[in-house]
């Protein structure tokens, strides 16, 4: 896995606890030999994230999450694998190799390579502000309440008023043209013959990521003619807008005590609300909210306040994006400060106490958007009360909880004047429309599923210690698994014991398999042993094998029978012959297992 040798991870796995590292993220509560807690990855009430100590792995019996130390991290603190094994390896004393693929090597280096040029720019941008051609810049911040210290606090720039201020700065320091516009911070001229600052006479906003590298900037011009307001970086290697929040990386402890955060749109918006010491508090980027975005906030609290501007150009179509909040399971609120105001000129006209008190007053977001309906719609006819009543629908649908669902449709049919029976009949319209034939896949997977308990209750046992690993190899083999990811898992196992590794350890496992959706498998196996006692271990994993075989002697029979079929409608006597003796074959082995284990329930 991106080039760092197995026996690396290994030696990493071996020496850091699943326990003291989840523990140091969420609250662990011992629960007989393992740990459990509220899962941290989806809205839950009842803990059901558990850690096992003896395996070194977690796993959530709600949202089905689950691998080791490492899939933790890359999940929780939304690392690349490189990033969680070089943290673990710190944290284990671990000294890891310094070659990885070439193509590891080449994006590593390059990611690296601009973070260094985005601190050394923030850098330069800094040091100009407490420029004499800083002036200006800092009497503009002045101006909206934000001191020299706050400048400090937040590392505010200024990009001078020159073509290739930075440019010539960087140069300096024996960095690339190249890389400087590969970081977004030098543009090509129309003509191809050189490049030039992509931010001139403008105030810096560095934007940093969660653990406080600056991957971007902002830059907001001080001159009302100057058109646009606000540039932003490109996206670049280690910045795409819609995977980050500005100012996460300084209020995200604020929102996790708080255990809810308002969400605004600018940098300004984001910087006003908290220098005042409101700190539960991050900025979207000037973008509706993205999936991604979502869930860097889930880590912190499932309860959301959207604070819009009273002037925001299509407000219905930016609300469609908070049913993406809703489809995730959280709490959305919602607040319009009103008079074309925006957070920053809202606290500093009216205060932080008024601002404070509209967002406890938020609206839900069934209120807030049934009241733009009304604006926007005549709500006295019966066309437009349907058209309401569609957009409204379309909002409880994502609602997961059928309580909550149920009581907005009844709300709904007070407001609108309707039958609640005809709403609840839209809404199930609007479901099977949209199901098509997902809900026979969906019955046909648990029926699969089902089947498969006997295939993962196997495995799981065969994970737990050398001697059930070797019992599984010398009656079955891989295809005996109908469930493909169990097919492939049993290989690697039995690979391993060829190899010589007969103590197949749950967490090793998991990094030999690859990808995330393995390592939640894994952990799901390991899940499924946890209540068979160590006395009944050997009693249980026989069961299953015997049970399993009989299924497969089953299917085979049934599957000879259509043959049989097949051969005697083209008269093919030999083809019938084989194919009766294989039938009388796996009767008496089937009668003879039955025999042994006293019967197959």
């Amino acid at each position: 896995m991106a080039g760092i040798p197995q026996n690396i991870l290994d030696d990493i796995i071996n020496k850091v606890d699943i326990v003291e590292v989840i523990s140091s993220y969420i609250p662990l509560k011992k629960a007989g030999r393992n740990f459990r807690a509220v899962c941290p990855f989806h809205h839950e009430k009842t803990p059901s994230f558990m850690v096992s100590s003896d395996k070194q792995i977690y796993h959530c019996f709600g949202c089905g999450a689950g691998g080791n130390v490492f899939n933790f991290l890359m999940r929780y603190e939304r690392l690349e694998f490189p990033e969680a094994v070089e943290a673990m390896a710190r944290k284990a004393g671990v000294a890891l190799p310094k070659f990885h693929s070439a193509e590891t090597r080449k994006i590593e280096s390059l990611s690296s390579q601009l973070h260094n040029i985005n601190a050394l720019a923030a850098e330069f941008y800094h040091k100009n502000i407490f420029s004499d051609a800083g002036g200006s810049a800092r009497a503009y911040l002045h101006k909206r309440g934000i001191t020299d210290e706050n400048i400090k606090q937040f590392n505010l720039g200024f990009a001078p008023d020159k073509w290739d201020g930075l440019i010539n700065f960087l140069r300096a320091g024996g960095i690339s043209v190249s890389l400087i516009e590969k970081a977004g911070l030098a543009v090509s001229k129309s003509d191809k013959m050189g490049f030039y600052d992509r931010f001139r006479n403008r105030i810096i906003f560095p934007i940093y990521e969660i653990r406080g590298r600056v991957i971007g900037f902002g830059a907001r011009t001080m001159d009302k003619e100057v058109t646009p307001k606000y540039i932003n970086s490109p996206e670049t290697q280690v910045y795409i807008k819609g995977k980050h929040l500005f100012g996460l990386n300084l209020s995200k402890e604020p929102i996790g005590t708080a255990d809810y955060v308002a969400i605004v749109e600018g940098y300004l918006d984001f910087i006003t609300p908290y220098i005042n010491g409101f700190t539960s508090i991050a900025a979207s980027l000037g973008t509706a909210l993205t999936t991604d975005q979502i869930r860097l906030i889930k880590r912190y609290t499932h309860n959301v306040v959207m604070v819009y501007d009273a002037d925001k150009a299509g407000e219905l179509a930016a609300l469609r994006s908070l049913d993406l909040l809703i489809e995730e399971d959280l709490n959305v609120k919602v607040v319009s400060l009103g008079d074309e105001l925006d957070p920053d000129s809202f606290i500093r006209k009216n205060g932080i106490s008024a601002f404070r008190k509209k967002i406890d007053t938020a609206q839900t977001l069934f209120d807030y958007k049934l009241g733009l309906l009304y604006r926007r719609y005549n709500r006295e006819t019966i066309e437009d009360r349907a058209k309401i009543a569609k957009e409204m629908l379309f909002t409880i649908n994502k609602i997961k909880n059928e309580i909550v669902k149920s009581e907005y449709v009844k709300r709904l049919a007070s407001e609108l004047r309707v039958k609640e029976e005809s709403l609840r009949l839209e809404l199930k319209n609007a479901k099977d429309k949209n199901a098509g034939f997902r809900g026979f896949e969906l019955n046909s997977q648990k029926f699969k599923a089902a089947a498969g308990q006997l295939e993962k209750m196997l495995v799981g046992l065969a994970m737990e210690d050398k001697e059930s690993l070797n019992k599984l190899r010398d009656n079955l083999k891989p295809s005996d698994f109908k469930d493909g990811r169990l097919n492939e898992l049993v290989g690697i196992m039995f690979e391993l014991g060829s190899q010589g590794i007969e103590d197949v350890c749950a967490s090793a496992l998991i990094n030999r398999c690859g990808d995330s959706s393995a390592a939640e498998l894994v952990s799901e196996l390991c899940a499924c042993v946890l209540d068979v006692h160590s006395d009944d271990k050997e009693r249980v994993l026989n069961d299953c094998i015997e049970r399993l075989k009989s299924e497969r002697l089953k299917a085979r029979r049934v599957a000879i029978q259509e043959e049989l079929k097949a051969a005697e409608g083209r008269s093919d006597e030999t083809k019938i012959s084989q194919l009766m003796e294989e039938f009388r074959g796996l009767t008496l082995r089937q009668r003879s297992g039955l025999t042994k284990s006293g019967g197959i329930k």
